[in-house]
């Protein structure tokens, strides 16, 4: 049968239900017991009387006799359910009017809890009352990637495991967020719209507010709002929630996704790095239960204390290159050597690279190392070219105290000593807008009013953020396969 087909017979349903004076979608459930309390604790449950709801997954029908398996979201039991002679009672369906339901309805059932012949743990109800009649019916596979993430809501039914990641995904946020609570960190929501966006190397997604008829950005990271209540008398908080970053999609990037950023006043980076990674290690455990993972071809063990390395020394060793005085044409030449063919053509490639900032040369090289890093270890100390927000070694003013754990071949986090220098800050974001009028759209934009806020006055203090695309990696997925609704390209949809 075609899916129509299908659809005209539950419609032609729907109406025979009405016509027996059965609202086929009432507002409220009677329910009082949730599965998993009757299969965990049947022992107890045992001939206790319950009242039970949940969408239909299988229908057995055999004369005088029917068995109904529904699952809500705990668990799945069976109905078993017998004719008794009886007149049905008023908006409740029993054994014969069992063809007027389908894989796929929402029924309540009230019965008794026991066990059928087979010794299958089930709810003895010869009635049960519709909640929800469907019009198209769960397929029984769900495999294709663009109709999967365009129906999420019928992948979850049907791929249960994809739900079942969406729950390890809320614990890993809670888990973040009872780890910062505990350590005395106040949970700040700051704006998504800002007049100047910045806090990251990122092309904005700009929109238009009609009340004020101006322009704003979506935010590309949380870190200026949340250093400005530095400067306002917080000494720790932290926000969870959406950033925006108008790039390309693929496994590692999304243009809408869920981010953590945290500040803490009189801390430096060596107070972040252990601290973080306290975090990291407690959010895993919480998550998954355990510390030990397999990434693609790494396997990671985060259960040791992770060394630190710094920039300048990995570019040095593994291409010869000086970060401090850097040949462009050896940059060049290292990112053609390495380049993978992908939607780019070589020539493409060739003019995007001369058009792209020495710094961002250095930041592409350090990638192709990065890639091949099982980790984890801590990267610190990276140029202060690289580094427009980030407070100056005490040792060497060439680099900053930066630090990013690396992991299965990606960045996990970056955190560092937060510049509180007006001067310095207003220095780094001369020569960034100065990117920017170039042609660099990824540069940062100057942000005054961040620069007066520092005149006023900001503590020292250490920063910190990472994104959801820890949760990605650790579960193996693709960013799209780890969100509940990826965003997809428009297309013409007809009932």
């Amino acid at each position: 049968m075609l899916l129509e087909d299908y659809r005209k017979e539950r419609l032609r349903k729907l109406e025979e239900i009405r016509a027996r004076g059965i609202e086929p979608y009432p507002s409220k459930s009677e329910r009082n017991c949730k599965i998993s309390e009757i299969v965990a604790h049947f022992d107890e449950r045992q001939g206790q009387e319950v009242t039970i709801a949940g969408r239909i997954v299988a229908i057995r029908s055999f004369g005088k006799l029917a068995f109904v398996k529904v699952r809500d979201y705990s668990g799945e039991v069976q109905i078993f359910m017998k004719a008794d002679g009886a007149e049905v009672p008023a908006g409740l369906l029993g054994v014969k009017d069992i063809k007027l339901l389908d894989v796929g309805d929402f029924i309540e059932a009230t019965g008794l809890v026991d066990k059928s012949q087979t010794g299958e743990i089930s709810v003895f109800a010869n009635y049960v009352r519709l909640l929800t009649k469907t019009l198209r019916p769960l397929p029984e596979k769900f495999t294709n990637k663009e109709e999967r993430y365009r129906r999420r809501y019928v992948d979850m039914n049907v791929n249960p495991e994809v739900r079942e990641r969406l729950v390890r995904r809320s614990k890993f946020w809670q888990a973040t967020r009872d780890f910062m609570n505990v350590h005395g960190f106040v949970e700040v929501n700051i704006p998504v719209l800002e007049h100047t966006t910045g806090g990251a190397d990122a092309t904005p997604f700009t929109t238009h507010m009609n009340a004020l008829d101006e322009d704003f950005y979506l935010r590309i990271s949380h870190e200026l709002p949340l250093k400005r209540l530095l400067g306002g008398g917080f000494e720790k908080v932290y926000d969870i929630g959406p950033r925006f970053r108008n790039e390309g999609v693929d496994d590692e990037h999304l243009p809408e996704h869920i981010a953590f950023e945290a500040y803490a006043a009189y801390e430096n980076y060596e107070d972040g790095m252990k601290f973080y990674e306290e975090m990291i290690k407690y959010v895993c455990r919480e998550t998954w239960g355990t510390l030990k993972f397999n990434v693609g071809r790494f396997e990671i063990d985060l259960d040791q204390d992770w060394p630190r390395v710094k920039y300048a020394d990995l570019l040095r060793e593994k291409f010869n290159v000086d970060v401090f005085n850097p040949d462009r044409e050896q940059l060049i030449k290292v990112l053609l050597e390495n380049w993978e063919a992908k939607d780019l053509k070589r020539e493409d490639f060739v003019k995007k690279l001369e058009n792209t900032s020495t710094p961002h040369l250095i930041d592409d090289v350090w990638k192709l190392i990065r890639k091949t890093s099982a980790g984890p270890y801590w990267l610190i100390e990276e140029p202060l070219s690289l580094s427009p927000l980030a407070k100056k070694s005490s040792e060497n003013p060439l680099v900053t105290e930066r630090f990013h754990p690396i992991i299965a071949g990606t960045e996990m986090g970056n955190g560092f000593s937060e510049l509180n220098d007006p001067l310095d800050q207003l220095a780094r974001f001369e020569e960034q807008q100065a990117a920017r009028d170039a042609g660099d759209e990824e540069a940062q934009m100057m942000d005054m009013d961040f620069v007066e806020m520092l005149e006023y006055g900001m503590p020292p203090a250490c920063g910190w953020g990472n994104s959801e695309r820890n949760f990605w990696l650790l579960e193996g997925v693709p960013g799209r396969e780890a969100v509940p609704f990826p965003t997809m390209k428009t297309r013409e949809e007809q009932l």
